[in-house]
């Protein structure tokens, strides 16, 4: 039979169409994401360098410091509901890849402090204190800004590629996963905490003065950082929203919720996971590059086993699987931890444990969960 002759074309059959991609986001969710995009960029800026201190619209520096640190953590939230929310692997090492981002960072700000220093040395002030006389060699690229920037992205995404490839490889899952990732964030901070290792032991690196030749100790770079983490949030976000909408995000899905059957369909889990295992870690080490010069300090403090528990919280708190709620969790949880730190620091742990263990038992979608489960309440109210 010839193709002009197939039955289906000679009754005039119309042609296959395919579904119409959803686009990446709705009217509202692109207004929505506008009006954030002017707030951080316009918005915020204004009200910090133009507006007068006495006016109550005015908006200090602490704020601007604090809402920057919250933009990072929110960054992380975000990387952790790619495994966790969308994978179905949760990670509890995850505050390596923040402290490897924020290290990198901090060791090329520790050389722009040049002469500046205690000691007046071309040497970091921890390392003449020891008595070093040349900079190992992981120091070698450290001047160069543009080599910083690639390697706050390719450390984290090095080590996190080995692990990851090692672990799916054997097939570990669950809380088997979870418990290796605490143990090697746990390694890492005791490494880091030795002296001999040249990342300032236990007071890690502080006192730094300028980034790119321009210092930071001013009101318009502290601005600056702050618009760049605001930038880098959204900027997550799209990434986000497009991976977890495309192919690759269905079969994450599907891996999540039944990763036998997508073996049996003829897919590999090990590549998608691999893949956005390593994602979640170089996001992770871009928020801890933003970190570090907007706070003032990284040490191996911030690889401890609670800061990590804590990513994870946050994205269980705003609600796993919606990338919106991560966000809004961690602005929940830590601001409400700057303000009970300050006005009662006694029971911020209790208030922490408490708040984790009622969302899992009435809030197991988040905040964001029952924010959507009151509008489909009131929507069908109104239906009837």
């Amino acid at each position: 039979m010839t193709p002009s002759s197939s039955p289906s074309l000679a009754a005039g059959a119309p042609a296959l169409q395919l579904p119409t991609p959803a686009p990446l986001l709705t009217r509202a969710g692109w207004s929505a994401f506008i009006l954030a995009l002017v707030v951080v960029c316009a918005v915020a800026p204004l009200l910090n360098l133009w507006v007068p201190a006495g006016s109550p619209l005015h908006l200090s520096d602490y704020a601007v410091a604090l809402l920057g640190k919250i933009m990072c953590y929110a960054i992380c939230a975000l990387a952790m509901d790619l495994i966790w929310g969308y994978t179905g692997i949760l990670s509890l090492g995850h505050g390596l890849f923040f402290a490897l981002g924020g290290y990198v960072m901090g060791m090329y700000l520790m050389r722009q402090i040049g002469r500046d220093g205690n000691y007046h040395s071309d040497l970091p002030d921890f390392m003449v204190f020891l008595d070093w006389k040349e900079l190992p060699w992981h120091w070698a690229l450290s001047d160069s800004f543009v080599a910083t920037l690639i390697l706050v992205l390719a450390v984290p995404g090095v080590i996190a590629f080995v692990f990851g490839y090692f672990a799916f490889r054997s097939r570990i899952k669950g809380v088997y996963f979870s418990i290796i990732t605490q143990a090697l964030t746990y390694a890492a901070m005791l490494l880091f905490f030795r002296n001999e290792t040249g990342f300032g032991g236990n007071n890690g690196f502080t006192d730094f003065k300028r980034i790119l030749g321009l210092p930071l100790a001013t009101q318009n770079m502290r601005m600056t950082l702050f618009v760049l983490t605001g930038l880098a949030l959204l900027g997550f976000f799209l990434l986000a929203r497009w991976l977890v909408r495309s192919k690759f995000g269905r079969v994450l899905q599907a891996v999540r919720d039944a990763e036998t059957r997508v073996m049996f369909s003829g897919y590999a889990p090990l590549p998608y996971k691999l893949t956005i295992w390593t994602i979640s870690a170089m996001m992770c080490g871009v928020a801890g590059a933003l970190y570090v010069p907007q706070v003032g300090i990284i040490n191996p403090g911030e690889m401890s086993a609670a800061n990590s528990i804590e990513i994870a919280v946050w994205a269980a708190v705003g609600g796993r699987a919606t990338l919106i709620g991560p966000i809004v969790g961690a602005f929940i949880v830590n601001g409400a931890k700057s303000w009970l730190t300050v006005t009662a620091p006694e029971f911020w742990l209790y208030f922490l444990g408490a708040l984790f263990i009622a969302v899992t038992l009435f809030l197991p979608h988040g905040v964001v969960g029952l924010v959507k489960k009151l509008q489909n309440k009131t929507s069908q109210g109104d239906a009837q």
